[in-house]
């Protein structure tokens, strides 16, 4: 397997971590979508992922996209509690449509 870094002008998204997979895309519409591979370094402006020897590289137009590994990064928020306040200062009629939250025992 074979390796290539992508350096990018603009800082990276902050969520983009190393185990990550890679895919590209020179289609205007999205529709084809290549997978590049494992992501394996990550700094400020380039990541570093596996690619295949049969795999087209990507172009300086193509579109990068990562996405996550579906068994990390599955919780939200992690503590023991939350406050929040919601407050209006508007002196005209505000109404509140929908507040969540999700809840989950992680241990005892």
């Amino acid at each position: 397997m074979d390796s290539i870094t992508l350096t990018f002008p603009k800082l990276l998204n902050v969520s983009v971590q190393v185990g990550d997979t890679a895919y590209y895309s020179d289609d205007v519409n999205g529709v084809d979508i290549v997978l590049m591979g494992i992501i394996t370094a990550v700094s400020s402006y380039s990541i570093t992922a596996e690619i295949g020897p049969s795999v087209s590289r990507p172009s300086l137009t193509s579109f990068i996209l990562f996405s996550k590994t579906a068994s990390v990064n599955t919780n939200g928020l992690k503590g023991y509690y939350a406050k929040m306040q919601f407050k209006n200062d508007s002196t005209d009629y505000a109404e509140l449509f929908l507040v969540g939250s999700e809840i989950f025992e992680s241990s005892k």
